[in-house]
């Protein structure tokens, strides 16, 4: 598989596992068994779906990593200009650690604008990262860590960040085709959170389940999260690379079991269908996951092209110009969004409970 071929399938997984899984966020797993029964697709607009800020950062790490892959301030500040235009553009759905670094960023500095917090944000967006340095570990370490400190100072953040940004450069890097061993798989998660005794606690209990043979679900139910995946970064990063190693090769069944249980589906859903599209490529992504992604102006073929100059670029961290869209359509576009999402807040009054 080409390496232009795993750009576009993490991108393109991103908003696919974003957009199928945005209607279901917040709700337990048995409630969404309810209100979504069958298998998973795009509902917010019918059959059809849209992204939610999870894409939205993924797409500005990736271009700030095109205009400026030589500089880590210079693409630090590229990356805080987009989070506060993006502020601006009223996104229906933006986490308090986020908002309350974008207005720290304007009134301190975005080298000082994050805020202490282990929020899912970083996680989110480091894919992208750990692709385009797949083979360079010290600029890939410093950019997570630049995107990281941009919103979020809570080394469990960047522990999160860091070990999907890892898989997402194994990804890349060796090619990957064939499920790891055990042992290899949790020797580079432990590379993500060195001396941090929960998050060596995480990676036994992820030892433990697979050797038991446990369901993705049957995994969360054992970190207390029945209820759903909370935003907790070693909570959901945990979860969505157990499901990557368990159903390895699979881009379906590996967003469908993270989505299964529920909680912070849309989260859950891009980073799975990152992590699974950099394997499977976007030939993996079933077709009419990709056929249901309907947004603008940041579309498919926008990711696409953005997808293709990262790999491009990405040979020898070569700078170049970001993909051109009609950015101010995102205000048009989150009014229109935010009527839908406010849709399905009242459809989960009603029945069936």
């Amino acid at each position: 598989m080409s390496r232009r071929d795993r750009f576009r399938g993490l991108l393109l997984g991103t908003a696919v596992g974003d957009s199928i899984g945005l209607p279901a966020e917040g709700i337990s797993p048995a409630r969404s068994r309810k209100l979504f029964p069958g298998r998973w697709r795009q509902r917010l607009l019918i059959n059809r779906g849209m992204v939610s800020d999870d894409t939205d950062h993924t797409v500005f790490v990736a271009q700030s990593l095109l205009t400026y892959p030589d500089s880590v301030e210079l693409f630090v500040r590229r990356l805080s200009r987009c989070l506060r235009g993006w502020f601006l553009s009223l996104p229906p759905g933006i986490g308090l650690a986020t908002l309350r670094s974008i207005l720290r960023s304007w009134l301190i500095s975005p080298l000082r604008s994050g805020v202490y917090s282990a929020g899912n944000g970083p996680a989110m967006r480091s894919a992208p990262i750990g692709a385009f340095f797949a083979l360079s570990r010290q600029r890939m370490n410093d950019y997570v860590q630049a995107s990281t400190r941009l919103t979020h100072t809570d080394p469990r953040a960047l522990t999160g960040a860091k070990a999907v940004a890892l898989i997402a450069a194994w990804s890349i890097r060796e090619n990957l085709e064939e499920r790891p061993e055990l042992q290899e798989f949790l020797d580079l998660l432990q590379q993500a959170g060195q001396q941090d005794r929960e998050w060596e606690t995480a990676l036994e209990s992820m030892a433990t389940a697979y050797a038991q043979e446990r369901t993705v679900q049957q995994f969360a139910d054992s970190l207390g999260l029945s209820q759903g995946i909370s935003g907790y970064v070693y909570h959901t990063v945990p979860v969505v690379v157990y499901a990557w190693y368990l159903h390895f090769g699979s881009f379906e069944d590996t967003v469908s079991a993270v989505l299964n249980c529920g909680g912070d589906t849309d989260t859950t859903g891009a980073i799975s269908g990152a992590l699974a599209g950099a394997v499977t490529g976007e030939g993996g992504i079933p077709a009419d996951w990709l056929n249901g992604l309907c947004d603008w102006p940041r579309g498919v073929r926008i990711l696409r092209e953005i997808a293709d100059q990262l790999a491009e670029n990405s040979e020898a961290f070569q700078a170049g110009s970001p993909v051109r869209y009609f950015w101010p359509g995102m205000l048009l576009r989150n009014v229109f969004l935010l009527v839908f999402v406010l849709l399905h807040g009242f459809r989960r009054l009603a029945p069936p409970y």
